[in-house]
């Protein structure tokens, strides 16, 4: 992941003026049908089970999640072409996002699973 949000790009130029901006204490990853740096992504499905799951990461530039992130599903969601990072489990506000490497149906019940080490947050 390397595309900011908008908010993440305010936070980031206000700690280099070294305006002391509150930085996010955990982040949450959540994945939908699409993204953008305004918004992060979009199309979070609803009403499916489906829940934003907490994150950790581990490294030194190169930040890699460190379990595996499972998003489980009680009913049909679509296609998730996109995962994001939030500052909180609702609402809250889009960190960075990036498109999957492959989109994944969810056609029914079932989890879709990140491996780990397979989330990263690249500075570039």
């Amino acid at each position: 992941m390397t595309d900011l949000t908008d908010h993440a790009k305010n936070l980031l130029a206000r700690a280099l003026c070294g305006r002391l901006p509150t930085l996010p204490t955990a982040a949450w990853a959540a994945i939908g049908t699409g993204g953008t740096d305004a918004a992060g992504i979009s199309g979070e499905p609803a009403g499916t089970g489906y829940a934003r799951q907490r994150v950790t990461f581990t490294g030194t530039g190169q930040q890699r999640n460190v379990e595996a992130i499972r998003f489980t599903f009680t009913a049909a969601a679509g296609t998730m072409s996109h995962i994001g990072l939030f500052d909180a489990a609702t609402g809250g506000n889009p960190l960075t996002w990036s498109a999957l490497a492959s989109p994944v149906t969810v056609a029914g019940p079932g989890t879709v699973t990140i491996a780990v080490d397979a989330l990263t947050v690249t500075p570039e």
